[in-house]
């Protein structure tokens, strides 16, 4: 079983164009909840563990090259904060927009909390204004 700060990564990683190499079911538990502050589409949202799949899923169909960094992490407890940055090219419908080819980049901080060895919640908080932006969306 891999140590909190690696499943934490694993999940980032799960947005980069490689995906990653742990499973789902390796890193979250079956009741796994997403919290996005905001979601992609501007609002505060909720997410199943089959809802977050799909959203990532969305996001590697709109962003075929993606690069996740992690810039900080810190472990306390049951919780693990990681600070990253992601950098990725738009090569694919996103949201209704068609693809620019333009390159953004962003960071973010994603809370997670562990439960049995695996991720149980998740609180992401991300520089959406950058990434609309560079794109053009705004």
């Amino acid at each position: 079983m891999a140590d909190p700060k690696t499943l934490s990564r694993a999940l980032l990683m799960r947005w980069s164009s490689e995906g990653g190499s742990l499973q789902p079911e390796e890193i979250f538990s079956d009741d796994y909840v997403n919290h996005q502050e905001p979601d992609a589409a501007g609002e505060l949202s909720d997410n199943t563990f089959e809802e977050y799949l799909a959203i990532v899923e969305t996001y590697r169909r709109g962003f075929p090259e993606s690069e996740v960094r992690i810039l900080l992490q810190v472990e306390e407890g049951d919780l693990v904060a990681t600070r990253f940055s992601i950098k990725a090219i738009n090569g694919g419908e996103y949201l209704g927009h068609a693809p620019t080819g333009k390159t953004a980049e962003w960071t973010g901080v994603e809370i997670d909390r562990f439960r049995d060895g695996k991720i149980v919640e998740s609180w992401v908080d991300w520089d959406k204004y950058r990434f609309m932006s560079c794109l053009g969306f705004i």
